[in-house]
């Protein structure tokens, strides 16, 4: 990649808080960035050179964007990536992570059956199209067990605890097309590791712990509060997975630590995910800056850990979707090593992901409790 003035230009499919964290991070290394987004001034237009309004499955949409950019890549899993495979053959703008990586991930039963061929430790998984099936696996699973939609679920939409027999009727109507159904874990707690493709190099960031509620994700905590060994199990495991992924870029690599110290992966997203936030204060090179480099073929930035840190997710607490106006955050503001990140949503509903705090420290004790109070001294009411 050579450096001009404007810049090479990256162009991202999806143009929400990632894609603006994205253009956050692409000015100091003088890459432009080009979004698209079905939604008009989306959260990332403030931070990017200009985004073409269109869904993230549209050819025409895609085929511009290829046009423009030197490089393109995706913040969101809902592109097609056999669209994206064709503009980026006829336009010749290199494309990473590689479309074949997407359709991996899109579908979470082929998803588990590609990292499980590959010898990567997983939770048992069976594929499921009607009740009848859901009730036989769940007989050898046992109950209780996850019913997972196989596309389209993220942020717990699509997954349905089965506790009993009596459940599966209801479960299969909720989901409402094809799906598959995986033990239930007996989890220590939920680990999570970026891992970075780059050119001719492969390396991860520091093993976070992350702290779920609703299956909602809610705080992350670097390192993790897991044994050296376990940490260790759980980069070892990151790297199995990168050896099956195609094409440069960041991937989320969520797993879960269970109660005898294995390491099961849970599921991948090839893109920078919720769970590496703290990396942009808590990190030498933030994850953002490393899909960046990652994708246009720079290398890799340093992933060392600056201090403990730990990341909270800003969530709508109103009971009905309105404009959005944070409260409170003056108290953040005001304290030394936090630091607010605004994600430019126009509205806010329940539980929608508006920003999150990421609070940093010399040494990890009371860290969370900390960063917990700063973010629940904000509200939307």
């Amino acid at each position: 990649m050579t450096l001009t003035s404007p810049g090479p230009t990256v162009g991202v499919v999806g143009g929400g808080q990632l894609g603006r964290m994205l253009g956050e991070a692409a000015a100091p290394l003088g890459l432009e960035l080009l979004v698209t987004d079905p939604t008009p001034d989306c959260p990332a237009t403030p931070v990017v050179r200009d985004q073409i309004v269109g869904d993230f499955d549209d050819e025409a949409t895609l085929r511009e964007l290829a046009e423009r950019a030197d490089y393109l890549t995706f913040e969101i899993e809902l592109a097609d990536p056999d669209v994206l495979e064709r503009v980026a053959e006829e336009t010749g703008t290199p494309i990473h992570p590689a479309p074949e990586t997407l359709r991996t991930i899109q579908d979470k039963l082929v998803q588990k059956r590609r990292l499980s061929n590959a010898g990567v430790p997983v939770p048992e998984f069976r594929a499921v199209d009607t009740a009848a099936d859901l009730r036989e696996a769940c007989e050898e699973l046992g109950y209780p067990a996850m019913l997972k939609a196989r596309t389209g679920g993220y942020d717990g939409r699509g997954n349905i605890r089965v506790e009993g027999p009596e459940d599966v009727e209801d479960a299969v109507d909720d989901i409402a097309g094809p799906a598959m159904v995986e033990e239930m874990v007996d989890f220590e707690r939920e680990l999570a590791v970026m891992g970075c493709r780059g050119a001719d190099e492969r390396d991860t960031f520091p093993v976070t712990e992350t702290i779920h509620r609703e299956e909602i994700l809610r705080e992350s905590v670097a390192p993790a509060r897991a044994s050296k060994a376990v940490r260790e199990h759980a980069r070892d495991v990151a790297h199995d997975v990168l050896d099956v992924m195609d094409g440069r870029g960041v991937f989320g690599i969520e797993l879960f630590e269970t109660t005898d110290g294995e390491i099961l992966l849970n599921e991948i997203a090839p893109r920078p995910h919720n769970s590496g936030h703290w990396t942009i204060e808590g990190c030498h090179t933030s994850q953002f800056e490393q899909h960046l480099r990652a994708v246009t073929g720079q290398p890799l930035g340093s992933t060392d850990q600056r201090f403990p840190t730990v990341s909270t997710n800003i969530l709508g607490d109103v009971s009905e979707r309105q404009p959005a106006a944070l409260r409170g955050e003056d108290g953040i503001l005001e304290t030394p090593r936090a630091h607010l990140h605004w994600y430019g949503k126009r509205e806010v509903y329940d539980l929608r992901k508006m920003g999150h705090v990421t609070l940093t420290a010399d040494d990890r004790d009371g860290l969370l409790a900390d960063a917990r109070d700063l973010r629940d001294g904000l509200t939307f009411e």
